[in-house]
């Protein structure tokens, strides 16, 4: 075997590890870019409202439910419910106690809409401490049993503060009744019927 000596070989070694102090270098200067842009990266559990004030928070909550409503999301809506959740529909019916009752009632309800809009208007919200209420006027239109149906109506959302997240803990829903017009009412008098003869 022939093996390089003297210069040649010297010159062979600073080589190698001018090529290797290189890499090094360059492996080094990698990483601590990518150190650098893994910092500025957002975290991948932020949410829309981290940098929102209380109001807009709510605000969005109810946007959130409202569109999870919609297209029948439940998951979706579950995380903007405390468990406890007491439910006063629009309905005379008693309320509906925890998130599980609401959901199962919910879900029956849904199956039978198809084309659901619910738009919300005039909304008031109000914070104290770790308490909010916001109340809303809305109007829902949708094919339910194939029949077009829509209703307008009030809600109140009573909310607390969960782990710097609002969740819903009491909703009550009204539906007004708007009047239907009725078909008018005969102004004909009745024809008078005879005196008795025998009284």
């Amino acid at each position: 075997m022939d093996f390089v000596s003297g210069p040649r070989k010297t010159r062979a070694f600073t080589a190698i590890l001018l090529g290797l102090a290189v890499f090094l270098s360059l492996a080094g200067s990698v990483a601590a870019q990518k150190k650098k842009k893994d910092k500025k990266a957002p975290a991948t559990d932020a949410s829309p409202t981290d940098f929102m004030n209380d109001q807009q928070q709510i605000d969005y909550t109810i946007s959130e439910v409202l569109g999870a409503w919609q297209v029948g999301d439940v998951e979706r809506m579950h995380k903007d419910y405390v468990e406890d959740v007491s439910i006063v529909n629009g309905n005379w019916a008693p309320p509906i106690f925890g998130w599980a009752n609401y959901a199962a009632q919910y879900k029956k309800e849904r199956d039978q809409m198809q084309q659901v809009r619910m738009d919300r208007e005039n909304t008031y919200i109000r914070v104290h401490g770790d308490t909010a209420w916001a109340c809303y006027q809305w109007d829902f239109s949708a094919i339910v049993n194939g029949a077009p149906r829509a209703a307008r109506g009030q809600t109140t959302l009573i909310l607390v503060k969960v782990e710097n997240k609002w969740k819903i803990a009491h909703d009550h829903t009204s539906v007004v009744r708007t009047s239907q017009p009725q078909a008018p009412e005969n102004n004909t008098p009745a024809p008078r019927q005879p005196a008795n003869p025998n009284g």
